[in-house]
């Protein structure tokens, strides 16, 4: 629990939504640079001996590549190779850190133990030990030079001074996650809200939506393969590491199967403008499927507007690129939209 943390950001004006995200009062100038408050995150922490070979049975992407210079976005997966949370790991000094929403902690802690057996690893969640910030926006990068913090060049890249670490997002704007413990994090708080907007989590959830970057919540947990969350276009899953939980499966369909499923970024417009908003794990249809079953699903989703939602969607190929889904049965229909990065060509 993050309860300095929660405490601290109250006492300076934040207030929280039912998705744990700190909110602050839009400011109309605030787009040259924005600062977050990152409580809808929490870090998974492995710490030992066998840490890193222990994880590199667990997640899709290639631990024995992570350095203190480059961090990885990466999946835990059941046997069946589903996805039960995917997030961003970090190698800091002897800990490595799986930043993931905070409602996925407990149960990826609850499935990393029963495979830890006589490992020497020790795992637990962050709470204020780790925090995160978000900062976003043209003067960005300025503003981390100024405050004498080092600036990753290139995206997924980790630099550290004075205690923060600071990793660049792959994002067309300027954009960078900053790790911290919670002294260091409120005084960074506090010397970066003189010069930068404090701006809803909400945002920040749209930012990684415009950039492609899934994550799975309580809804979703289980439901994709990491190929239909266009993780192998993003460089979070390694083909070449060797065994892992959930690996047959998602090896399998790279190189025998056929993936009639993809995650798109899509936009929708509600009426009326108050109808309750959409919400990870939302079915969605299309009277054209053949698959007997759901088209699709929402990943993640964040409110553009009134009424208007910017969202990421797992659904069929085929209907993605010559018919028509809608959320819900007889809901709003989704207007597809490109994504940052090319797909691969369906099979």
């Amino acid at each position: 629990m993050m309860t300095q943390w929660r405490n601290f950001l109250d006492a300076r004006g934040a207030r929280f939504d039912d998705l744990g995200q700190a909110r602050f009062p839009e400011h109309p100038a605030g787009e040259a640079c924005r600062l977050f408050a990152l409580t809808q995150f929490d870090a998974l922490l492995a710490r030992g001996e066998n840490a890193p070979d222990f994880l590199q049975g667990q997640l899709t992407n290639d631990v024995r590549e992570l350095s203190t210079e480059h961090t990885q976005l990466t999946a835990l997966c059941t046997q069946k190779g589903r996805v039960l949370a995917c997030g961003r790991l970090v190698a800091l000094d002897e800990t490595r850190a799986l930043l993931l929403p905070a409602e996925r902690i407990e149960a990826a802690l609850a499935h990393l133990q029963r495979y830890v057996l006589r490992s020497r690893v020790r795992l637990e969640g962050a709470g204020d030990q780790l925090l995160a910030l978000g900062l976003a926006g043209a003067e960005a990068p300025a503003l981390l030079e100024q405050l004498e913090l080092a600036v990753p060049a290139h995206a997924n890249e980790l630099a550290r001074h004075d205690g923060v670490a600071v990793i660049a997002l792959p994002d067309a704007t300027p954009r960078y996650l900053l790790l911290a413990e919670f002294e260091r994090a409120r005084a960074l708080w506090d010397t970066l809200a003189t010069r930068a907007t404090p701006s809803d989590g909400a945002i920040w959830r749209l930012l990684d939506i415009r950039a492609g970057l899934p994550s799975v919540h309580a809804g979703t947990a289980e439901a994709f393969i990491p190929q239909m969350l266009n993780l192998q276009l993003i460089d979070g899953v390694s083909f070449n590491k060797g065994c892992y939980t959930g690996q047959e499966v998602v090896a399998r369909m790279q190189h025998l199967g056929k993936l009639k499923r993809r995650m798109y970024r899509a936009t929708l417009s509600l009426e009326p403008a108050e109808a309750p908003a959409p919400q990870p794990g939302d079915v969605l249809f299309a009277a054209a499927s053949s698959s007997g079953q759901a088209s699709g699903r929402v990943v993640d989703a964040a409110p553009h507007g009134a009424g208007c939602y910017e969202l990421l969607v797992v659904l069929e190929i085929a209907i993605a690129e010559h018919g028509e889904a809608r959320l819900g049965e007889h809901g709003p229909v989704l207007k597809v939209q490109p994504l940052p990065y090319a797909l691969e060509p369906a099979a």
